[in-house]
Order: structure tokens, then sequence, then C-alpha cells
């Protein structure tokens, strides 16, 4: 029996089949680098990457491609956004369920001297948007949150944040790790001046590659941690000013463009609400399958309205490495166990420091692989 994959919130599997087929045309057909020769194969590879900025900004409701700026991965988007935007002196409000791809930059800046706060969440992970007003400070520079959270699923009300913002004049960012490609996110409409994704999680491209899109305004005043070749303005030995270039020195993750292209082109086709339903039924099916488990307890919210296929369980009655482990060796389930790179998560939702087993669903989850997962579940419950 083949293994059942549950494991997308950590990277999406399978990926649709035109994205490995790109990689591969990339690595076997073009292989030219991008804004350094003028020959067919070199333009191809720019108009690859203009298409991709494109794309993402439709699929995000941005309205300037050049403000896409492609990146190694949503880990190296989260480090530009925090480390070229916070200065000592700056204030920064954050939600209680942050990844460490946010906190650990932000621990960093603290001890230069930038300071942050946590915005506190309910025991379902859900913010507590009343309290924002409150926690602003005259130095307050940026509210960042994680629309959803990576160990209960709770989707953030990103629209009432960003309408806070907007009153008080505080830029407002995001993290879309685990709603990119699985939940509609409106740029424009929900006023936010930078967005970060990865392209291997919910966009279903490679590992390697993500986003951030920028508002313009924020972007001037956003400093690049890197500086180097552009393939531009090579006339100059400073840092060109104007973007994507500013953002985005060195030969970049050519395979990672082609894959994340065809993925994104699959999902505009798709529609992501269509995906958002598919998931949202499977999870759905899932939740009411594990009500009735005893000596287990969900991290998270029970009810799937704003909420992405993101589900974790705590065993009362044996370690969650080992349920894990038996996931996998006795019904080939595969999951995550831990703490899955959140500790503040796992404090606001109680399951730190033992974490939990995090199934997570995707396109390609099925209803019968969701029954599976909750009958392996009941079966380790009852010991």
């Amino acid at each position: 029996m083949p293994p059942i994959y549950l494991d997308n919130a950590a990277t999406s599997f399978p990926k649709p089949p035109a994205v490995a087929e790109a990689v591969l045309r990339y690595m076997t057909e073009v292989g030219a680098s991008i804004n350094r020769g003028v020959y067919a194969s070199a333009q191809e590879t720019g108009m690859t990457a203009l298409s991709l900025r494109e794309g993402l900004c439709r699929l995000f409701h941005h309205s300037d491609p050049t403000c896409c700026i492609l990146t190694g991965g949503n880990t190296v988007g989260l480090n530009m956004l925090l480390r070229g935007w916070l200065r000592p002196g700056d204030h920064c409000l954050v939600s209680s369920v942050e990844h460490n791809a946010v906190m650990r930059p932000l621990q960093a800046l603290a001890a230069r001297g930038a300071a942050f706060e946590r915005i506190p969440c309910d025991s379902d992970g859900r913010l507590d948007i009343s309290s924002i007003p409150s926690l602003l400070r005259p130095n307050t520079r940026l509210v960042l949150i994680a629309h959803a959270s990576n160990v209960g699923g709770a989707v953030q009300d990103a629209a009432a944040v960003g309408k806070i913002c907007k009153e008080y004049g505080v830029p407002f960012a995001m993290d879309a790790a685990q709603t990119a490609g699985h939940w509609p996110i409106d740029f424009d409409g929900w006023g936010l001046s930078a967005l970060s994704v990865p392209g291997h999680k919910g966009l279903m491209g490679p590992s390697g590659i993500g986003a951030l899109l920028l508002r313009p305004e924020f972007a001037r005043e956003l400093s690049p941690i890197l500086a180097g070749g552009t393939g531009s303005a090579s006339d100059l030995e400073v840092q060109p000013d104007y973007l994507p270039d500013k953002f985005e020195s060195g030969t970049p993750n050519l395979p990672g463009i082609y894959g994340l292209s065809a993925a994104v082109d699959f999902l505009l086709s798709t529609g992501v609400e269509t995906l958002r339903r598919h998931e949202t039924a499977l999870t759905a099916r899932f939740l009411s399958g594990l009500r009735g488990i005893e000596s287990i307890r969900l991290a998270g919210p029970w009810e799937t309205e704003n909420r992405v296929g993101v589900v974790s369980v705590d065993f009362r009655t044996m370690d969650n490495a080992e349920a894990a482990f038996r996931l996998e060796q006795d019904y080939g389930i595969l999951t995550r166990c831990g703490l899955h790179c959140a500790p503040a998560a796992h404090k606001t939702l109680a399951t730190f420091p033992q974490g939990t087993v995090r199934f997570s669903l995707g396109w390609y989850s099925t209803a019968a692989e969701v029954d599976a997962a909750v009958e392996a579940v009941s079966a380790l419950a009852r010991g």
C-alpha cells in the first residue's frame, strides 16, 4: 500500500505534473541565466520570471508586478522584511502564534534595540483584534501576523487587522505560509504593505523559492539586506534603487522560477476557491471523525469556518513522537510531530512542551485517506 502523505503544511506533495516538467525543461533545454544575456534562451528566462510575477499578483490581488520580489523562500522573505524595516528604537506587533521564521529574526533585532509585543490569541489561536489599538505605541513601525497558524489552523481576520492599521497609519504585513494557495488573499483590499509567501507549500511549486509582495511606498523605504550583481546598472558599484532589482541580487533559483510559474498557472486555472472548498470538505470530514475519539485533544478550533486543513492532535495516553512513529510504521500515514518550529503557538494552544501530531491536508488528499487517518488515530487512542 502506498504511503498516505498528510504533511502538506511542511511541503505539498505531490505537485501538479506541470511543475516537474517545467523544472526539467529548464534544466535540459534552457539553462540560461537571467538579465545576463540577450540571446533567445536568456530572454526566455526573463519572460518566465515576469510571467511568474504577474501570476502571483493576479493570485494575491496586487496591482504592480515590479513590486513582486522573488525570494529564496518564505523565511528569506520574512528576514528581508523584518531586517530591512525595523531599526533600534522601533516597535513591532506580532500574534502569539507566530512561527520561528518571524520570532527568531525579531529576537535578534530585539537584542540590537528593536522591541516587539505579542497580540494575544484565544485558546483556539484566534487573534484578539480588539486589543490591537491599546498595544500600538508612537514608535510602532509594523504589525506582522501569520495569516493562519501552522499548528492550530485558525485563519485570522486580515481585513479587520488591516482596517485598524490603516486607521492608525501603521504598515501591515502578513506571513501567508499556510494560506497562500489554500485561501483567497486580497493584498490591495486588506491594505497590506507586505506579503511573504513560500513556493513549496500551498502554491505547490518547488522548494527554495518564494515571493515578497510590497506596496510601492513601503518598498521605497525598505532597505535591502543583500547587495550584489543584478545584471542591471552594471556601470555602478551601488545597488540599484528600482524594483525588483533593489532586492534581487545574485543569480536566482531559475529551476524554481520555472516550476513555480507552472504551479501558479495551475492555481489560476483551477481557482483558489475550488482548492479551498476541497480542503474544507476534507477537514470537516476529519474533524467529524475525531470528535468521538477519547484520549486525544485537538489543538485549534473544531469548526471549519475560517480554518485551513491543519489538524493537530495531542495523544493523552502516549508520547506524540511514538504516535507519529506508529502512524507511519503500522498505517503508512506520514505526519509531523513536535513543536513545528512554533513554540509560541503551542504555548497559546496549551500543547507546550509536548507538542502535537500534525495532519495537514492538500489538493491531492482524498476522503479515503482522511478516513484511514481517523481509523488509525482511533486505534492508537484505544491502545
